[in-house]
Parts: C-alpha cells; sequence; structure tokens
C-alpha cells in the first residue's frame, strides 16, 4: 500500500500541489500539520485536523480544493459558522484568482441564483455555506446533482455541546456524507482531546488521519492579574494599551480588549477613549452597519483598540495585534485561547493579559445559565471549564505548557520562558543561586594547615550588637504576620512557600514598611506579578502594624 504522501502525489502531482502553494497562494511550502491534511484530501482520505489560532487551517482545504478543481475534481463545499467569516474568506480568495463564493441569507435573490448558477455549472473551486444551509433539504439535493471534490467543517469544534461555541446545526452535518460520496475535513483551533473525539464520531469521519499541530506560541507572553474593581482593572488596561505604544492615531500595531457583557464593552471603551486612545467597540446589541464600521475602522488602522464581546473575531486575521487583554475572565480556556491567540499573527512578540477575579465566573455562570437550575449535564460542563480556567488563572506553572496541556493532554512541553510565572520562577532560582554564587566566587584552595589562614578579625562590640538589634526586626510583629501570609498564602495557592516571596523579602518590608505599590516594587525578590497579585493585602499588612 503506498505511504499517504505517494498516493497524494499520485493523484495530484507534485508539480500540481506546489503549483498552487507557491503560485496561487504565495508560501514556499507548507507547514508540518498542514502538509499532512493537504495530502489527505488529496488522497481521499477523510481528516481531522486541530491546529492553533494563527495556525493556518484555512489552507488545510483551500490548497486541496484548488488542485482539485483544476484538476477537474469538482467544488469543495466548505461549512462556515459566520457570514463575516465567509466573506473574508472568499474576499482573500477571490483576490488570489481561485473561483469562490459563499451561499448565505444576506444576498438577495439574484445574488443567491448567480451564485447557485455558477455551482452547477462546475465553475466554482469552493463555495461557503452555513450550517443551517447545509442541513437544509434543498441544498442537499442540490449537491446531489454537482460534481463535489470534498466537504470540509471549519470551527468543528461548534458541534460539541461540551465545546464553547455550540451550534445544533452542526449536529446534522453528517448527513451531508449520505448526499456526497467525497472526502471530509474537520477543523478546529481549540478542542480538548474529549471535544476531537466527538468530531469524529459525530461527522462521522472514516479512519480520519488526525493532525495535532504544535499549540505553543513561542512569540506570546502570557499573564495574569488578579484585579477585583474594575478602576483597577480599566488602569491596568491603560497601562497595557500604553506600553503598547497604542496612544497615537497613527502606527504600527493593535489591541483587542474582550469583555464579558456589553455594558462593560462600552464601559471600557469610553474610559480608553476619554484616555486619549482611538478606540472602537463591537458586541451583538449594536446594529450591523454599526458593527461593520467598528471592525472596518480596527481593519484599516483608524481604531488601534478595539474592545468587543466573544461576537467579534472569529476568522479575523490581522497580523499585527501586539496585545490580547481579557477585561473579565472567559468562560472556557478554549474560548480564551483561541482569542489570545490572535495575538502575534505575524510572528512578532505580542502580549496576552488575563484579569480575573470571582467574580467573573459568577457573570460567567449567569452567561451560559441564565436561570436554570444548578443541576443537570449543561451545568456539570460549565463548572468544569471554569474549574479550568480558575486553575490557570491560580497555578504558579508556566501558562503556556498549561494551555498547551489542555488541548493535547499531557504536559511534557517546554516552558516558554516568557509568561508571568516563567518570570517569577526565573527570578525565584536566580536569588536562590546568588548566595552560593558569591561564597563559590572561585575553586576552593586545598586545606593544608591553618596557617594558610588569615586570622579572624573581631567585630567591634556596637558592631555585633547592631547586627543583634537587625536578627531582632526579623521576629517583630509585623515579620510573623508576614510570614503567617506567606504560609497562608501557599497551602491556598498549593505553592511552595518561597513561590509566594522568600524569607529575605519579609526583612526588606519590615525595614522598610512600604504603603504604595511603587514602594513596594522596591522591594527585592518581590516582582511586577507578586506585587499585581498580592500588593494591596502586603500593604494592609503594613499598615496595620504602623508605617515608619
Amino acid at each position: 500500500m503506498l505511504p499517504l504522501f505517494a498516493a497524494a502525489q499520485a493523484r495530484a502531482g507534485l508539480d500540481d500541489l506546489d503549483a498552487v502553494v507557491r503560485g496561487v497562494f504565495g508560501h514556499a511550502g507548507l507547514r508540518p500539520g498542514q502538509g499532512d491534511a493537504v495530502e489527505a484530501l488529496l488522497a481521499r482520505r477523510d481528516g481531522a485536523v486541530l491546529l492553533p489560532t494563527g495556525g493556518g487551517k484555512s489552507l488545510c482545504y483551500q490548497v486541496p480544493a484548488v488542485v482539485a478543481f483544476r484538476q477537474g475534481r469538482g467544488t469543495t463545499i466548505v461549512v462556515s459558522p459566520l457570514i463575516a467569516l465567509m466573506n473574508d474568506q472568499v474576499s482573500a480568495l477571490v483576490g488570489r484568482g481561485v473561483a469562490a463564493a459563499a451561499l448565505h441569507s444576506h444576498q438577495d435573490d439574484d445574488e443567491q441564483r448567480a451564485v447557485i448558477a455558477a455551482l452547477v455549472a462546475g465553475e466554482l473551486a469552493l463555495l461557503y455555506v452555513s450550517p443551517e444551509r447545509a442541513a437544509l433539504a434543498s441544498f442537499q439535493r442540490l449537491l446531489g446533482r454537482v460534481r463535489i471534490a470534498a466537504l470540509a467543517v471549519d470551527e468543528a469544534h461548534c458541534l460539541s455541546q461540551w465545546g464553547h461555541d455550540f451550534r445544533p446545526e452542526y449536529l446534522r452535518l453528517h448527513e451531508l456524507r449520505e448526499v456526497v460520496d467525497a472526502p471530509t475535513i474537520a477543523l478546529t483551533a481549540t478542542a480538548t482531546p474529549r471535544v476531537m473525539d466527538e468530531i469524529v464520531a459525530s461527522l462521522r469521519l472514516r479512519e480520519p488521519v488526525v493532525v495535532r499541530g504544535d499549540f505553543r506560541r513561542p512569540n506570546l507572553a502570557f499573564e495574569v492579574r488578579h484585579l477585583g474593581s474594575d478602576e483597577a482593572r480599566i488602569a491596568a488596561v491603560i497601562e497595557a494599551c500604553d506600553a503598547a505604544g497604542l496612544r497615537a492615531r497613527r502606527g504600527a500595531g493593535r489591541a483587542i480588549v474582550y469583555a464579558s457583557t456589553r455594558k462593560k464593552v462600552e464601559t471600557v471603551a469610553d474610559a480608553l477613549r476619554s484616555a486619549g486612545f482611538p478606540a472602537g467597540h463591537y458586541h451583538a446589541g449594536r446594529t450591523p452597519l454599526a458593527r461593520e464600521r467598528a471592525q472596518s475602522a480596527f481593519a484599516a488602522g483608524k481604531t488601534r483598540v478595539l474592545v468587543a464581546t466573544n461576537a467579534f473575531g472569529m476568522g479575523i486575521d490581522q497580523s499585527d495585534v501586539r496585545l490580547i487583554v481579557h477585561f473579565q475572565t472567559p468562560g472556557s480556556l478554549e474560548a480564551y485561547y483561541q482569542e489570545a491567540g490572535r495575538a502575534g499573527r505575524d510572528g512578532e512578540p505580542a502580549r496576552c493579559l488575563m484579569l480575573f477575579g470571582p467574580g467573573d465566573l459568577m457573570t460567567q455562570r449567569k452567561l451560559q445559565l441564565g436561570r436554570e437550575a444548578g443541576g443537570g449535564a449543561k451545568a456539570a460542563r460549565v463548572e468544569d471549564a471554569l474549574a479550568a480556567v480558575e486553575r490557570y488563572a491560580r497555578a504558579a506553572r508556566c501558562r503556556q505548557v498549561l494551555l498547551c496541556a489542555h488541548f493535547t493532554g499531557h504536559d511534557d512541553h517546554a516552558p516558554c520562558e516568557r509568561c508571568d510565572a516563567c518570570a517569577d520562577e526565573a527570578g525565584v532560582e536566580a536569588m536562590l543561586a546568588e548566595a552560593p554564587a558569591r561564597a563559590a566566587v572561585g575553586p576552593r584552595a586545598p586545606r593544608t594547615t591553618r596557617t594558610t589562614r588569615p586570622p579572624r578579625e573581631r567585630k567591634p562590640r556596637a558592631e555585633r550588637a547592631g547586627r543583634g538589634a537587625r536578627r531582632s526586626i526579623a521576629t517583630s510583629e509585623l515579620a510573623r504576620s508576614l510570614e503567617r501570609f506567606r504560609r497562608g498564602k501557599a497551602r491556598e495557592l498549593k505553592w511552595k512557600a518561597y513561590m509566594v516571596f522568600q524569607a529575605k523579602v519579609i526583612a526588606a518590608i519590615d525595614a522598610q514598611r512600604p504603603t504604595t505599590h511603587a514602594e513596594l516594587a522596591r522591594i527585592p525578590g518581590l516582582g511586577v506579578s507578586r506585587i499585581q497579585r498580592f500588593g494591596d493585602e502586603l500593604i494592609a499588612l503594613v499598615r496595620r502594624h504602623g508605617a515608619r
């Protein structure tokens, strides 16, 4: 039996594939995950593709669709969940000279008739449709009249009731297999191993080639800040946008700020505009024209910051997003990674900041469950998802490792060395290594007799007394309170005590008695993320015991 790649060669020919990849899409070659998916379709094999946001899922079906069309094998039907996403994909393909079209409810009758006529005449390489249209008996009869090269189900996680974007119509897409004798490929950026199994079963894929890409995004720096009030969060958003250089109306880079509710979107957008940022906002409560204008202004760079609910973003391909902020914690890690993954798609460094508080979890429960009772399968799924988000937000391990493990099912990934957790761990290790490094500057001379050793100088009595005074400071009431705080937080977070902060931090706080975050920043070994996480409580302890 020919290997998969050899079978693809036999059917398509390397020249056809190379001509499409280079000549049509302008790429020197396919990435490893993309190559496996393309080869599967060209060999008429089913496929299940899990690639991270920015991993190039579209090419996995677009490239074989163009190859198949050039060979006279028919049209590839693409099921896509959003009209805006369909239109973006079609516009990009037509711009590359590919015969592509979409069929959706925003078109008038004449437009729809023209698209159907082109499909029946065999003039389309790709046709994009919604899951609702794909489930219609009339559309399925139409497919029975034309030559179909392949079926592609994009955003396939929408069929999973365990997923974050469940669309009931996706559960009927297996019906297309009864009408069309063509390979099917399912693609998603946000499926856990459990959801991937559900995708394969629901779409009735036959011995599919399963492609799991590398979920690491080494250019992204993940960070979580524990902030409760809107005022503190707005200040953090403004600080992050300032650090990204987004205050000017013109310049490189842009940011997306996600909030869970329409009210919060408008509040944050107003605050950013008041602070001088060119910011727009997007949510489903605005008119279609207002949403289109907000999206267009952001795409054109007229507004460099867009505040939005999760109604914005699926399929958005702005390569220079330098900052993603979640003003409120999302409802699942799948949603978070998909939205955060829109940063740094050009491969340049970008920052992904999540603002977390227990109140966010309550907001998500209300949004996802409404007035439903606390029991039931849906409630259990919501609680599982929220528990995973909370574990991520409170973890002290590399955040990218945790995210990759969530999607791949194993955690043997290398630390990213960019996230806040890695930065803190590196700081702790450096401090732990500092003392022995000072003590062992060079190789120790071999010991012979005592007369190799200089006589010890006895310290004056006053200096010895001062050293004793410093030891007494370390046992002050504030120091003891700080130690109790450190051990309590370690138990709460399931950390080692030194991971909260080291003992020398206690001594420094006791000595300096800081009462502001700026003063805390002068404490060696505390670090920005620890100040963000524990700063308010530390300041309260200092004030309780008396500032200097």
